[in-house]
């Protein structure tokens, strides 16, 4: 089912205080949307997106939830319920990044579990919570997760993201597959993998051969483009989608090879990550 707009439609964005989440917020308070309810940790942020995003004829909704935590996830999503409805538009947005050491030399374990919890396991309860209202209802419905291109070729020093990456993705474009199946076709699933972006999250990354790190409004116009489009999968830029299709073909050594070339096994060597 197409969707030229999201006006009079219900959007919920994860981490949307900042950066990208707050960009698609802005998107859908600009296109006339019903309700528009940001989810994110940083409390006085938040708040002050709410208060910028006032005001425009949009009923704004914002709620502190810890999106690494299940049982935040499940109370946040029924105040949500209780509050404003079921939810027609929903943006996995939320996302970190810890380090950019060897994995052998990760010095909190905890970090593993945040990143898995956030990047991977988030999306799939905070959909879980929403998806089957989607798919009881007849009108156009989405969900759009941000993974990334280090969900489609491996990197090293960032082996933990690159897992909580290739589990969104694998998990997302499953659950597309599976509503395409059961025929429920107004409701399209969304998976976003861009490279780095300067959101401050990936500060000191190197972006390679043909690929400059990504600017944010870029990111956000395709994605949302996309995502109203119903796109399955969305690759940003197109030398990532380049990489993707060598890497398949290639024997590995050849792969190794040539992504060490052109700078992609390099792109983490000096990482810093936002500096608060």
């Amino acid at each position: 089912m197409e969707l030229d707009t999201v006006a009079d439609k219900k959007v919920l964005v994860t981490g949307a205080a900042m950066g990208l989440g707050k960009r698609f917020a802005e998107r859908a308070v600009r296109e006339g949307a019903a309700a528009v309810v940001l989810w994110d940790i940083n409390e006085s942020a938040l708040k002050e997106t709410a208060v910028e995003l006032s005001g425009r004829g949009v009923a704004i909704h914002h709620y502190v939830v810890d999106v690494s935590a299940r049982d935040d996830i499940g109370a946040a999503a029924a105040t949500v319920r209780a509050d404003v409805g079921d939810i027609d538009i929903l943006i996995n947005n939320a996302g970190i990044v810890r380090g950019n050491s060897y994995f052998w030399e990760t010095a909190d374990r905890a970090d593993i579990d945040k990143t898995m919890a956030i990047n991977a396991l988030a999306p799939m309860y905070l959909t879980l919570e929403f998806l089957p209202a989607m798919v009881r209802g007849t009108g156009a419905a989405r969900v759009m997760t941000i993974a990334s291109s280090a969900g489609l070729v491996s990197n090293p020093r960032m082996s933990v993201y690159a897992a909580s990456k290739w589990a969104a993705l694998g998990w997302s474009d499953s659950v597309r597959i599976e509503l395409e199946h059961a025929g429920n076709h107004h409701v399209r699933i969304t998976t976003v993998c861009p490279t780095y972006i300067n959101t401050g999250m990936f500060d000191g990354a190197k972006g390679f051969l043909f690929t400059p790190i990504l600017e944010q409004d870029d990111v956000v116009d395709t994605s949302w483009r996309e995502m109203k489009a119903g796109t399955p999968l969305v690759i940003m830029p197109w030398t990532s989608r380049l990489n993707k299709a060598i890497s398949g073909l290639l024997p590995i050594k050849l792969r190794d090879l040539f992504l060490n070339s052109v700078g992609v096994y390099h792109s983490m060597d000096e990482f810093t990550g936002r500096r608060k």
